[in-house]
């Protein structure tokens, strides 16, 4: 198998803000794994506040100990080769999930099957919720009601930016603005305090906001914090930052730090990981939802084919590529409204690079 690395960084058609930053690009490392001819893909974005890890790292554990894992082994033998990514190297779980990825994609393709066939799916389709970028109330209440127009249902606010009475009367005109219908969850990105947290959510379940869910109140590592939370409020709290793998989500569950968990590949290490953490939550009686950071139509593609063969809890959030003014790769999902509609070409449906 040869490996390659492609640095990309492609536009978005507006801003994308956090509690913890503001992105204008999708900064990514694309994987392609090759047996001479099919050729898998896979995508380890960067988000520097999150995981840590940065382009040039992934793509040196990419193209050092991983490739050096694999340079033996048949392309026939997956279980094999994503045993070896694993145990390549500690952390780097973008470089990771990347490969993995691709070893799937390929997999699938010398088989002649999509991805999300190859992984048990017989649907076409998956839905997907949409951010708003934190802001203040007027243009949180603007964008709210363009992406209903747009055909999402499923919105996530980004609160937790430092004012929680501000975060409570934004989320609280967001949602007289877009009426009842459209669900609406919330995403602090652990930027509350666990009184804070406590307070806002009581308030807008007190002002019958109808708040699906909120993701990561509190500092990830705060499991004691969240669980306070999770104690003191109605709404169901899910835990992002706090889940990594498995160790993760074991002390959540032991905690009862939350009610779900979200799974992203980019943080487990791959399809194979994200699989076991699916299972385990479901087996623990947590819910979940499968993620992503901001990434393309390769990482997405690679989330919506997990989502498609092992279905969540909830509605999943997977709008990253939708940000993009434009993929950086030919091929793969496309959007519709809150609708992802899977390749039907063989793998994740990506036909390469754009020129």
């Amino acid at each position: 198998m040869k490996i390659s690395t492609h640095l990309v960084s492609a536009p978005l058609h507006t801003p994308f803000v956090t509690a913890l930053r503001t992105a204008t690009h999708a900064d990514s490392l694309l994987v392609s794994v090759s047996d001479g001819s099919e050729t898998g893909w896979g995508e380890a974005p960067q988000v520097w506040k999150v995981t840590g890890e940065s382009l040039a790292g992934a793509q040196a554990c990419v193209e050092g100990p991983i490739s050096a894992a694999l340079h033996d082994l048949s392309p026939d033998d997956l279980t094999e080769a994503l045993r070896r990514v694993q145990g390549a190297a500690m952390g780097n779980f973008g470089a990771k999930a990347a490969v993995d990825v691709a070893l799937h994609d390929l997999a699938a393709r010398r088989r002649g099957q999509t991805l999300h066939g190859f992984l048990g799916s017989t649907v076409s389709s998956v839905r997907t919720d949409v951010t708003l970028s934190a802001g203040d109330a007027s243009a949180l209440v603007t964008a709210g009601k363009a992406r209903v127009a747009d055909g999402f249902d499923v919105l996530k606010v980004k609160v937790g930016t430092g004012d929680a009475a501000a975060d409570f009367e934004r989320v609280r005109r967001v949602r007289e603005a877009i009426g009842p219908e459209p669900r609406l969850r919330l995403d602090a990105n652990q930027g509350w305090s666990r009184r804070d947290a406590v307070n806002a959510i009581r308030a807008m379940e007190d002002a019958g906001c109808a708040i699906e869910l909120v993701e990561q109140p509190v500092v990830a590592a705060d499991l004691a914090g969240m669980a306070w939370v999770t104690d003191r409020v109605s709404t169901p709290i899910l835990a992002d930052e706090s889940v990594y793998g498995v160790r993760d989500l074991v002390a959540v569950i032991r905690w009862g730090a939350a009610d779900l968990v979200n799974v992203k590949l980019a943080k487990c290490g791959g399809l194979g990981p994200a699989r076991t953490l699916l299972e385990l939550a479901r087996e623990h009686g947590l819910g979940s939802i499968v993620g992503s950071m901001m990434e393309s139509h390769v990482g997405v593609g690679a989330a919506a084919a997990l989502v498609a063969a092992y279905p969540t809890s909830a509605v999943n959030d997977l709008d990253a590529a939708w940000w993009l003014k434009e993929s950086p790769v030919t091929g793969g999902i496309r959007y519709e409204g809150s609708t992802i509609h899977l390749p039907t070409g063989i793998g994740l449906g990506v036909e390469g690079l754009k020129a």
